[in-house]
């Protein structure tokens, strides 16, 4: 579906830069910037619109399964992500936070695939002791 060459994390980088440079300490203008407003307006105006985005990105999902279009499921993905990194932004927090912690998580599961796929006698402490925090990706 992916028609632009410019690599996720540029682009989520990109993004996060300008949410930045709208916050009202830096500048932005909240007459002129929605994010500038939504960022001077505090937490419940981002996590409201966070809500929000998050009930129509269901919604689109459960229109796929009754024939509708997966475009829009793409687009209010973006718009969850959007305002999402508006609230990272707030707390200090950027894409890379995330992204670490992703990845952080894809290889605490695909170690817990390597586990899984040796014999029980060669699983060593880790099996015998439980998985807390491992394999949530699994």
């Amino acid at each position: 579906m992916s028609s632009n060459p410019t690599p996720t994390s540029d682009t989520l980088t990109r993004l996060a830069e300008v949410i930045e440079s709208r916050k009202p300490a830096n500048g932005g203008d909240p007459e002129k910037s929605y994010v500038a407003r939504l960022l001077r307006n505090g937490p419940d105006a981002f996590l409201k619109k966070i809500g929000e985005e998050a009930t129509e990105t269901v919604m689109a999902a459960k229109d796929i399964d009754n024939g509708g279009d997966s475009t829009k499921l793409v687009n209010e993905v973006a718009d969850l992500w959007f305002h999402t990194m508006i609230a990272l932004s707030y707390y200090g927090l950027t894409p890379t936070d995330v992204v670490d912690e992703l990845a952080r998580r894809f290889g605490a599961s695909m170690n817990l695939e390597r586990l899984n796929q040796r014999p029980p006698s060669r699983r060593g402490r880790l099996a015998r002791n439980g998985t807390k925090g491992i394999g949530r990706f699994a």
